[in-house]
C-alpha cells in the first residue's frame, strides 16, 4: 500500500494507476493525506487527514503514523 499523496501522482493520465478514481465505488482517494499504517509487515489501518491543503495534510498524517 501507498500514501494517497503518492497515489494521486500515479493516479494521472499515463500513469499505471489511471481511473482508479473511478474504480471501487468511489472508495478510493488521490489526494494527499491518507497514509496506511503497518504492523509486522502488514496493513491494520490508516490516518486520513483533511482540512488543509494537501502539503498539510500529508504532514499531520505522516505525524499520525509516526505516533502509531
Amino acid at each position: 500500500m501507498i500514501s494517497t499523496k503518492d497515489l494521486a501522482l500515479h493516479s494521472q493520465s499515463g500513469g499505471q494507476f489511471f481511473g482508479i478514481h473511478v474504480s471501487n465505488h468511489g472508495r478510493v482517494m488521490v489526494f494527499a493525506g491518507g497514509i496506511p499504517l503497518k504492523r509486522d509487515g502488514k496493513i491494520v489501518g490508516a490516518v486520513g487527514v483533511s482540512g488543509g491543503s494537501g502539503e498539510q495534510d500529508h504532514t499531520v498524517a505522516e505525524a499520525g503514523a509516526k505516533a502509531f
